[in-house]
């Protein structure tokens, strides 16, 4: 039974697609590396560290990296080229766990939340609206009830965008317009969501970055407002990320949980980038949990991210 055993042929298959652009450059060059060598030696690891830097991994993620695989090498001194494939994954799933990025697999909620507040930042263009519509898809068709609001009242766009994701998704939106107080919206979104018994709540609000402090104190006024309500909201602050933008989104990263408590990561449009490796370095450097990746346009291609399918589909051969 494969690492893939628990999950479904179709989200495999997805997921493979989405990495296929990494993994192709990723492994390919793993391989060349290695051809007419029948030991890992320094040269091997130092050919490995240039991939892995070179494909986003960030360059302390990847000296962490190689150190593991160096230890391992010094404990078999006949380990081969054969089997640093599988030692990098399992090195790379290793790393992943200890920074609290695992093993999820559906769209699950905590039992002791309801409803469960999800307050989504990042800037414009990462996918964020889309993210939004695609977890309240998914959640849905979970058997959650979901109900939507749209705080992010500083443009027009964002709120037209999301009440066509919230009619594609098929889930209620909560919405004053362009210029309303975001915050406002998030206490009339979860007025509303406790008097429908919904199960999860998903706010979207400005993605802008120009100004932080104006931005702290905007998240920070939408939170104290939710709590008026819910003391625990919001329970999880996801920041959206487009990997495909690479070190642009470590620095995007830096700039929001400097700003506010994100504790959950989604990383989009892996299917369109070489730099899947992202996942990896963001993950490490910031101690935040990957929660969602983004493997393609179809509503179903976000998935929950699970770090042994993810470095399964990465470096697999």
């Amino acid at each position: 039974m494969g690492l893939f055993s628990f999950f479904s042929k179709d989200k495999k298959s997805d997921l493979d697609k989405g990495l296929e652009k990494t993994r192709d450059s990723v492994f390919n060059r793993i391989s060349k590396a290695i051809i007419g060598k029948s030991k890992v030696d320094d040269d091997v690891l130092d050919e490995l560290e240039e991939i892995l830097v070179s494909s986003d991994v960030g360059v302390a993620t990847t000296l962490r990296i190689i150190e593991r695989i160096q230890k391992r090498v010094a404990k078999d001194k006949f380990l081969g080229t054969a089997e640093l494939n599988v030692i990098l994954r399992e090195e790379t799933a290793a790393l992943l766990q200890e920074n609290n990025t695992g093993d999820g697999e559906d769209f699950d909620l905590p039992p002791s939340a309801k409803p469960y507040v999800i307050m989504v930042v990042g800037v414009n263009g990462v996918g964020k609206t889309t993210t939004i519509g695609k977890l309240a898809y998914n959640f849905k068709t979970a058997g959650k009830k979901v109900v939507l609001g749209a705080a992010d009242t500083f443009r027009a766009a964002a709120v037209d965008q999301i009440g066509i994701w919230a009619e594609r998704a098929g889930v209620p939106l909560i919405s004053q317009g362009m210029g309303a107080d975001p915050a406002s919206v998030a206490f009339d979104t979860l007025k509303s969501a406790i008097s429908q018994h919904a199960d999860v709540v998903i706010i979207d609000t400005a993605g802008r970055l120009h100004n932080k402090v104006n931005l702290m104190k905007e998240l920070t006024k939408i939170k104290s407002v939710m709590q008026k309500l819910i003391p625990e909201a919001p329970h999880e602050i996801l920041l959206v990320l487009d990997a495909s933008t690479g070190q642009n989104a470590i620095e995007q990263a830096k700039q929001f949980t400097a700003a506010t408590e994100v504790n959950a990561l989604a990383l989009t449009k892996l299917d369109g980038t070489a730099k899947g490796g992202v996942v990896i370095g963001i993950s490490d450097q910031f101690k935040i949990p990957v929660k969602y990746i983004g493997v393609g346009e179809k509503m179903h291609d976000l998935q929950v991210f699970n770090r042994i399918t993810f470095v399964d589909s990465l470096f697999k051969s």
